[in-house]
């Protein structure tokens, strides 16, 4: 079923607990089509495009997927909703994007910004790049980028000033302090070959998040929910039926 709520495109399916899906930057939820059918078997899932992306109900305890940049929207809302958000799974999430002297697993500054200024300029050959840095180094790279550039612009291009919102989030957002508090249980889905959030991010994320844990995905990268589906799922269904 699709649902438009002015301003977010939300798609829902099957029933259960609910479960939403937050993608990450510069896409779409579409690109989750593949692996929403076995959450709907036991879960209301809820795919949602972010605003300014895609096409872009209220429930009392909900349980969140967030994958990348949706992973740190994930972790924002538990923490300003701890009351409404029962469960996070975080795929290849990092609390802090960009490097630090103290958080070397991640991406340069000056990386980001001129990545930053090449879209503004490129924006097709620069999405394609970052695409390649998905699947850059994993196994089923081939495919999986394939998948990708067939379905990145699927519901359109995104909105440029929101993607430069999301990239102003991108150098800025540090939430190392509050993963440390949040009380949700959290599953963290990391990759070996991911190298836009280095495996280290993720590992530091399972320790310290107070009930979490993180599954790692040999061989995975940025999208392991289409490089690896059924190893991806079998964490993740056995972590969200976990009563």
């Amino acid at each position: 079923m699709h649902v438009s709520l002015a301003p977010l495109h939300v798609v829902s399916a099957g029933t259960g607990a609910p479960l939403v899906l937050l993608h990450g930057w510069a896409l779409h939820g579409g690109l989750f089509a593949p692996i929403v059918h076995a959450f709907a078997n036991s879960h209301h899932v809820h795919v949602v495009d972010l605003p300014g992306h895609g096409y872009s109900a209220d429930c009392d305890r909900i349980r969140v997927l967030g994958w990348s940049l949706g992973g740190a929207i994930a972790m924002h809302w538990a923490q300003r909703s701890p009351s409404r958000i029962e469960r996070l799974l975080l795929v290849t999430a990092t609390p802090k994007f960009v490097a630090a002297p103290d958080w070397p697993d991640a991406m340069e500054a000056a990386t980001l910004e001129r990545f930053a200024d090449e879209l503004r300029v490129a924006f097709g050959p620069t999405l394609s790049r970052f695409l390649t840095l998905q699947t850059r180094g994993g196994d089923a790279a081939h495919s999986v980028l394939a998948a990708l550039r067939r379905d990145a612009l699927a519901r359109g291009e995104p909105d440029r000033a929101s993607l430069d919102a999301a990239l102003a989030v991108l150098r800025s957002i540090d939430l190392r302090e509050t993963a440390q508090h949040l009380q949700q249980p959290a599953l963290v889905i990391a990759g070996t070959h991911d190298t836009l959030v280095p495996l280290g991010a993720g590992e530091w994320l399972g320790r310290a998040l107070p009930h979490g844990r993180v599954e790692v995905i040999q061989g995975a990268g940025h999208v392991p929910f289409l490089s690896h589906r059924d190893r991806f799922l079998r964490a993740a269904l056995a972590f969200l039926d976990d009563d």
